[in-house]
């Protein structure tokens, strides 16, 4: 038989956003005990009064979740300059024999130049994002293939990440959820070892920015 708290515990931590929230106090815990109370009468097939649920949420144990954002914050502190390309736009093919032939074709084309290039293969479509500067030149040499979208007006920011950021688990949902939090769309993700890339519309890279910069130094 699961607890109140056994049960508070797991909807809390599949709630987005709800974790940290309780963890800065942001959260009024009597009007979360109401929001919470009927999915956890629901599991447990019993009525449960506010002021147990109320206990159960007090005594959540934050501690991982302190000790897993301290570890990132410290992460994020080393992370080397930031990296801000704008003028960028994104096509998204679908995959076909002929397809890596035309990105040869491209970067043969481009390889003396200072143009951004970045390219993504899935299972059934492959991304690639480029400097508008080359529009021309990519639909031409992708006249032939089926294009499922694009969109143009992007700007990226580019981190270099320390050595072992492999190692250092979160990092990448506490970038996402805090331009989440700022209502910031998220267009593509671009990683590489050390890098990792965040593509976002034009309008949104100054606030993208100097949220990243405030989380590097807070």
């Amino acid at each position: 038989m699961r607890t109140i708290g056994e049960v508070v515990k797991d909807l809390i931590r599949k709630t987005p956003f709800m974790e940290e929230a309780l963890d800065e106090g942001l959260i009024n815990v009597s009007s979360l005990a109401r929001k919470l109370k009927p999915q956890i009468e629901n599991e447990l097939h019993k009525t449960i009064q506010i002021g147990a649920i109320v206990m159960a949420i007090k005594r959540y144990d934050p501690g991982y979740n302190y000790n897993l954002n301290f570890g990132l914050k410290q992460f994020v502190k080393s992370l080397g300059d930031f990296i801000v390309q704008s003028g960028l736009m994104h096509y998204t093919f679908e995959n076909s024999n002929t397809l890596a032939l035309r990105q040869r074709e491209l970067i043969n084309q481009i390889v003396n130049d200072q143009i951004y290039y970045s390219v993504s293969r899935g299972i059934f479509e492959t991304t690639v994002v480029v400097s508008k500067s080359t529009t021309k030149l990519v639909e031409e040499i992708f006249a032939k293939e089926k294009l499922i979208f694009q969109k143009y007006g992007l700007s990226s920011i580019t981190l270099r990440l320390p050595k072992h950021g492999d190692e250092t688990t979160g990092f990448f949902y506490y970038i996402l959820k805090s331009l989440a939090l700022e209502r910031i769309n998220i267009e593509e993700l671009i990683s590489t070892t050390n890098e990792f890339t965040v593509l976002v519309g034009e309008k949104d890279i100054d606030r993208a920015f100097s949220i990243l910069m405030r989380l590097k130094k807070s």
